[in-house]
């Protein structure tokens, strides 16, 4: 049987970076960004006014004399400098202002496309949300008020040509060879700030798994090699940076050379020029101020060319990542379900669309039901647990809650029904009443309820502050067996109608095994449909239907004496899963 791969969504950011998702969240802040532009161009017209200003000192005050013609300039200019610095100190509050909307825009969706894209971790969603801020940041900075200020060069050409063409073709041959200095300066850096980017997540990443298991790398005496590991990716992300700034600083110099020289030549210009008499004094201090605010922004971006690099590549990632998760389509509740569950040929592949864990399962249960998943070791339980919730899509087949298929259920709509204990308990940082109620509005009787029914209440009323007990980050406070119980209790809250169990008692002592037991009892008698994944025949017992996995396929499903009895007369057929059920 062949099980067909769903389209994948694209994993890249689009062809082009204006028509992606956050060009288009930037899109709907088009007014003020038109309005930033139009201050950007009538700064630059005041921008003219040094020019204008050193021409009339030295073409009609010194000649004239007139001390009230320079007072009055004086003013003139004064005034209009003034009104320079109020327009740059508004559209620079105005790229605040699109820097937080965008933010605004984006960040409900960069969080939620982390969290549902497979196989991704804490360091993932730290990342992404640190681009989003690189992004916010560079709006309200420098660089972008320079690259506003390029579209209006022509306007400084344009100012020259008047004073004489040959200046207005000197200039725009100078902006254009610094332009093209810059491109250069994008090809090459752009490569090696790449390498660095990905050479540095995945330093970061060796660090964070390992401060997170530093008991087991300590009692195991692998500190020293996975240290290794993270100083060999981090002298290759460093080898990289070093790279590229060394391309920037060369070419930086090399830049600020040209600038220097292109203004010195503009002024050899104009002199000659003038000693031909086609230009006056004054326009050769003009046209020298001139190429220097012409060629200003272009150096300034040339400047900043490392954040400007960094910034596009936050957002190709934010591009690529909001590209392969899209948001989720608004859908129509449903009513809350009874916890009829059907597979029907099920399939699924592991994270990147390689190996099939799963292939063509099927089994169905009915409210009150308690299924119980057995199989060895990488047989396909914990994914199959996973496409019960509707945490991965199956690869072909269905999975269907009260006849709709999990895909029509809102996320959010089905989660309270829904009761789940991982394989790898991960409780939050958090009160324990918070945890319980999976640090929604806290219901105290809820709460209560469910550490009850979890049988935890008692052990919870002897932590140090009760249901206040504050927990550190993966439940830092509590023993394996403490946290396993009060997972549970999250998983019970709210009364859900269809549970998945993965292991709940794996760290269980006798008495978290006998609390489990009850809990079970207790599920059973109020309708709860659910499952146990287990290898420990312990809660074997309760079962009223077994599913038994063997290679991602079923080869049993049915109530549970049937099942045992197929399981004893095929001794040879499935000794794996035999020995799962045994008593």
């Amino acid at each position: 049987m062949t099980v067909a791969a769903p389209s994948p969504r694209p994993a890249t950011a689009p062809a082009s970076r204006w028509q992606g998702p956050v060009a288009r969240a930037l899109a709907g802040e088009r007014g003020a960004l038109l309005a930033c532009g139009a201050f950007s161009g009538a700064a630059s017209l005041l921008l003219l006014v040094p020019a204008v200003y050193s021409m009339q000192i030295y073409d009609r005050v010194l000649s004239s004399r007139h001390g009230m013609t320079l007072l009055a300039l004086t003013a003139i200019a004064l005034g209009l400098y003034a009104l320079l610095a109020a327009l740059d100190w508004v559209r620079g509050e105005l790229m605040l202002v699109v820097g937080l909307r965008l933010d605004e825009r984006l960040r409900g969706r960069v969080v939620d496309a982390v969290l549902r894209r497979p196989g991704t971790g804490p360091l993932a969603a730290t990342a992404a949300v640190a681009d989003l801020a690189q992004l916010r940041q560079f709006l309200a900075g420098p660089a972008w008020h320079a690259l506003f200020d390029l579209p209006w060069l022509p306007l400084m050409a344009l100012a020259a040509t008047l004073l004489h063409p040959w200046l207005g073709a000197y200039l725009a041959g100078a902006t254009l060879l610094l332009l093209g200095l810059t491109a250069w300066n994008e090809w090459r850096t752009a490569g090696p700030l790449a390498r660095a980017g990905a050479d540095g997540l995945a330093a970061q990443q060796t660090l964070a798994e390992t401060a997170r298991h530093a008991d087991l790398v300590r009692a195991l005496g692998m500190q020293a090699s996975l240290q290794s590991r993270w100083q060999q990716r981090h002298q290759a992300m460093l080898g990289w940076q070093a790279r590229a700034s060394q391309a920037a600083e060369t070419l930086g110099a090399g830049t600020r050379f040209v600038r220097m020289a292109l203004q010195s030549l503009a002024f050899a210009l104009g002199a000659w020029l003038a000693l031909r008499g086609e230009l006056s004094a004054g326009g050769i201090f003009a046209v020298s101020l001139l190429v220097g605010r012409a060629l200003a922004p272009v150096e300034q971006v040339l400047g900043l060319w490392r954040q400007v690099a960094q910034v596009r590549a936050a957002w190709g990632r934010l591009d690529a990542l909001l590209t392969a998760m899209p948001p989720e389509p608004e859908r129509m509740p449903l009513p809350a379900p009874n916890g009829q569950i059907s597979v029907n040929q099920a399939s699924a592949l592991a994270p990147g669309g390689g190996r099939v864990v799963l292939l063509g399962v099927s089994c169905a249960a009915m409210p009150g039901d308690l299924v119980g998943v057995v199989g060895p070791s990488g047989a396909g339980k914990t994914t199959l647990g996973r496409l019960l919730l509707g945490l991965d899509a199956p690869a072909s087949g269905q999975v269907r809650l009260d006849g709709a298929d999990l895909s029509q259920w809102p996320r959010e709509a089905l989660g309270p029904w829904l009761g789940y204990l991982p394989q790898s308990v991960d409780l939050m940082e958090g009160t324990v009443a918070e945890n319980i109620a999976r640090f929604g509005p806290l219901d105290p009787d809820q709460v209560v309820a469910a550490a009850r029914a979890a049988a935890v209440h008692e052990l919870i009323l002897q932590l140090p502050n009760g249901y206040d007990t504050l927990l550190g980050p993966d439940g830092a406070g509590l023993s394996g067996g403490q946290k396993q119980r009060v997972a549970l209790a999250r998983a019970l809250y709210g009364q859900p109608r269809l549970l998945v169990l993965d292991e709940p008692n794996a760290h269980l002592d006798a008495e978290g095994e006998a609390a489990l037991h009850a809990a079970l009892i207790g599920l059973k008698a109020r309708g709860a449909t659910t499952f146990v994944i287990t290898q420990r025949n312990g809660v074997l017992g309760l079962a009223d239907k077994l599913l038994v996995l063997q290679g991602g396929q079923a080869t049993a499903f049915g109530p549970r004496q049937e099942v045992l009895a197929r399981l004893a007369a095929a001794p040879v057929a499935a000794p794996a899963a035999r020995d799962e059920v045994a008593a």
